[in-house]
């Protein structure tokens, strides 16, 4: 078993969540309640009385509830980049490589016993209801030049560069790769809430599906831009 610490961009927080007892402890049950009550009910005075400390504390590391929905969705990218490299080290066949990638954005949801503070089941869970949140809003250009996203950048580039390995002259590698990501979340929330948006059936094995669907759009999409090309 090992430990991870992802870096995550500073400008999130006042002091590192990461290396106190408080901070992972506000980390651990700031996702619970956000996927219970979601990131409108919840506020800082809730989760201090669930942590057994004082508002003001929790405000010694995030300065809203904001920054902390940004920081959690961070976490997960971070989590997502981490993981695709581990299971492309040591692939060199472009599709394999590929299709590793695929089933890491639909997988990293899986609980990681080693992350003891951080149940991805329930953060993938939050993603999925309220990650858009975090760049859909009005000071999105501000953040933007802050640096808070990054991660998210970081991580559609590292899948836009195994697509540009199976197809060299795709035109729009980061444009797909984003939308590999949001298609995963959006066939898993319609899925649930919206059903007749969908073909993904939300009685049956989710993953799975959303697997084959992202499988299916891009190696067709990649399969056909180099018969046209």
């Amino acid at each position: 078993m090992f430990s991870v610490e992802l870096t995550i961009n500073e400008n999130l927080y006042k002091n590192d969540p990461q290396r106190t007892d408080l901070g992972r402890k506000i980390l651990q049950h700031s996702i619970l309640m956000i996927d219970e009550c979601g990131l409108e009910r919840f506020n800082f005075r809730k989760l201090a009385v669930r942590i057994g400390s004082t508002e003001a504390s929790i405000y010694r590391y995030f300065e809203n509830k904001q920054r902390l929905l940004i920081y959690l969705v961070n976490w997960y990218w971070e989590w997502m980049r981490f993981r695709i490299e581990l299971k492309v080290l040591e692939i060199e066949d472009p599709l394999l490589k590929l299709q590793a990638v695929i089933s890491c954005i639909v997988d990293t949801a899986k609980r990681n016993t080693s992350i003891s503070y951080i149940d991805e089941d329930v953060l993938h869970r939050i993603v999925v209801a309220e990650g858009t949140k975090a760049y859909h809003n009005k000071a999105v250009d501000l953040q933007n030049r802050e640096g808070f996203f990054l991660a998210y950048k970081a991580l559609c580039k590292r899948i836009a560069g195994v697509i540009l390995e199976n197809n060299p002259e795709f035109p729009y590698p980061h444009t797909l790769a984003s939308n590999m990501l949001e298609m995963a979340n959006n066939h898993i929330f319609f899925a649930e809430h919206l059903p007749r948006l969908t073909d993904v059936d939300g009685k049956g094995d989710v993953p799975r599906q959303v697997e084959q669907l992202l499988s299916y759009f891009t190696l067709r999409l990649l399969k056909e831009e180099r018969v046209s090309a």
